[in-house]
């Protein structure tokens, strides 16, 4: 996928709206070979995935071996919207919270007062953490009123072939 046409993608509207979203899946492959879909905490800065974890989480040998991922950005209404985003895990281990991860915490519900304890309690468990940075290769948006997924895409065309005949 050439970058261009990501970035369409990326410019719509929709695709401009799911970003703000707390959580995404993020999609991996084990160091057994078997999948990973986790969800996690996120935010994007305009061209890329920020993703903060601990320095132990499993994850992070499996990403160094093999740092291809896919990420699900998606909402639980009818009909669905879904950013589905394609690309390599950079790590980037980070002394002290990088402020990506109070950010990407920020959007819930929470008093001034918690949120002073909650930042107190993170300092206080974290000596660091690891960015994993998610550079797009790929992206597709499906919002069942302008886009498809490709496979329901392929059967209408194929009914529309069959009507035609």
């Amino acid at each position: 996928m050439q970058p261009t046409e990501i970035t369409e993608i990326l410019n719509r509207p929709v695709s401009q709206e799911l970003p703000a979203r707390d959580l995404t899946r993020l999609a991996y492959v084990a160091q057994d070979g078997t999948p990973r879909s986790i969800p996690i905490a996120f935010t994007w800065n305009g061209s890329e995935v920020v993703l903060c974890t601990s320095k132990n989480a499993p994850k992070l040998p499996a990403l160094r071996e093999n740092p291809a991922v896919a990420l699900t950005i998606d909402t639980e209404v009818h009909p669905p919207k879904i950013l589905l985003i394609r690309g390599r895990a950079e790590l980037n281990v980070v002394d002290g919270i990088p402020d990506e991860y109070l950010q990407m915490n920020g959007s819930h519900e929470m008093t001034p007062e918690q949120r002073i304890e909650w930042e107190a309690e993170v300092r206080s468990l974290y000596d660091g953490l690891v960015r994993i940075v998610v550079t797009p290769a790929w992206a597709k948006l499906i919002d069942f009123e302008t886009t498809l997924p490709t496979a329901v895409e392929e059967l209408m065309r194929q009914r529309a072939e069959r009507q035609r005949v």
